[in-house]
């Protein structure tokens, strides 16, 4: 999985960063930061969280490379 940010969309409303901490953060301008684009497997349902929460749908994922869904 990858992560990506588009910052020209981020609004910085910060429910990314609360819902997966070790994978976002705000600059001073209070604009979302990648901390770690591609993200370790444990922080997948964070992440995704953070992607269907985000209000401006500044935060995209790509699959590709993703180890498929455990069932």
């Amino acid at each position: 999985m990858r992560v990506i940010v588009d910052r020209n969309r981020c609004i910085g409303a910060g429910l990314c960063v609360l819902s997966a901490e070790d994978v976002f953060e705000h600059d001073e301008g209070g604009l979302t930061v990648l901390l770690a684009a591609r993200p370790d497997e444990a922080q997948y349902a964070a992440v995704r969280e953070a992607v269907a929460l985000c209000p401006s749908g500044a935060l995209t994922l790509s699959e590709e490379g993703a180890p498929p869904p455990r069932e």
